[in-house]
């Protein structure tokens, strides 16, 4: 057995509230309710992420039209997530539990003052017993602010919150060496140390096949990858395990785990993990990467590629020679900015801009090492 858990996220997938049927299972959800009260009761903290709303919304509205495009989503989750939201209520209500809908979209990791006014809410949530019930704000989503998925939704949700447990679950015990659907040699992995996570995980993580939800098991090893850097343990079980909540709850051994990499980090570098928007990276050469893996700043010389826009104190992901996340940070340059001063020593920076924000184009104090330098992988 394990050490038990104090604050606990929990995703339920599309596949674990339907139990792979196209109508939402209310059964299942009020097994899930009965297992969360009881470790309410046990003093620790549930935050949950829960998919469903474009199911509700599709089980109420029946099958329309260009279903697979973005309008069509976000309407189907505009008509489901008051569905959804209005059974949490009504199955958690038997227990005399009050829950709270939290709809949040990338924006709300990627600015500071929004990421701080969420983790001050779901604090005063907390305080007062309430359940959060998150969700991606799909109705008003664009392709720019999306997570894309609320496997890591979930990820994020457990650094915004201090989580010492990710559970996700879904309609697998857990990671696989292959597809268990398809293969019968493929065997149950229970516990993943390595970091980063071996290629051949990789690989072996295949799609989602309900057609319901929007995340396979790539995208948990993602999540997982992600909440474990930001101090929490992480694991992926069946939905369908007899009192699986509880079971992992109290530390026992089921599923799929990912321990966390380090203790838990400070707001700030959760903070920075959280916020990177998908699309902002920076290329370095070796030295570079030698200096931020043995905790220096990055200066201008050693930028190779500017890639996607951001602003003056975004987080951007920054890529070691070998095309591999080397870590993430908040930068002193915007794209702009980086593109005329990249491969510049840091004197030259004024000379070219007619003004500079200081030598570093990341400071040391804002960078998170997520990966290994090219020369150790």
């Amino acid at each position: 057995m394990g050490q038990k858990a104090e604050r606990i996220v929990v995703k339920l997938g599309t596949s674990t509230l339907t139990e792979g049927s196209q109508r939402l299972h209310a059964p299942r959800i009020l097994d899930l309710a009965r297992q969360i009260d009881l470790i309410l009761r046990r003093g620790a903290t549930v935050t949950l992420v829960s998919s469903g709303a474009v199911a509700a919304g599709r089980e109420r509205l029946g099958e329309v039209e260009g279903s697979a495009g973005i309008p069509t989503k976000q309407m189907l989750a505009a008509i489901g997530q008051s569905r959804l939201m209005a059974l949490y209520e009504s199955i958690f209500g038997f227990y005399d539990r009050v829950v709270a809908q939290v709809l949040l979209t990338r924006t709300d990791f990627m600015r500071r003052q929004s990421y701080l006014n969420a983790r001050n809410t779901f604090e005063t949530l907390r305080q007062h017993g309430v359940i959060p019930i998150v969700n991606e704000n799909d109705t008003v989503a664009t392709e720019e602010i999306r997570v894309g998925d609320n496997d890591n939704l979930s990820a994020l949700v457990a650094g915004l919150v201090d989580a010492d447990l990710l559970v996700l679950l879904t309609d697998q015990e857990g990671l696989f060496t292959g597809d268990p659907r398809l293969s019968r040699d493929a065997e149950l992995i229970r516990e993943v140390k390595a970091h980063p996570i071996p290629p051949e995980l990789w690989e072996a993580a295949g799609g989602t096949r309900s057609g319901l939800g929007t995340g396979g098991m790539s995208t948990k090893l993602q999540a997982a990858d992600l909440a474990r850097q930001a101090g929490a343990d992480v694991r992926i079980a069946s939905g369908s395990a007899p009192d699986v909540l509880i079971r992992l709850a109290d530390g026992e051994e089921i599923g799929t785990r990912f321990p966390r990499v380090e203790s838990p980090l400070e707001s700030r570098k959760r903070y920075i993990l959280a916020g990177w928007s998908g699309r902002a990276t920076i290329a370095i050469d070796p030295g570079a990467a030698d200096a931020l893996g043995r905790h220096g700043s990055l200066l201008p010389v050693g930028v190779t590629r500017v890639e996607g826009a951001f602003q003056r104190g975004d987080t951007v992901q920054v890529l070691s020679p070998d095309g591999r996340e080397l870590g993430r940070g908040l930068v002193n340059y915007t794209d702009d900015e980086l593109g005329r001063i990249r491969g510049e020593r840091s004197e030259r920076i004024r000379e070219l801009l007619g003004y500079d924000y200081g030598d570093e184009v990341i400071h040391r104090d804002d960078f998170v090492l997520t990966g290994r330098r090219s020369e150790e992988t």
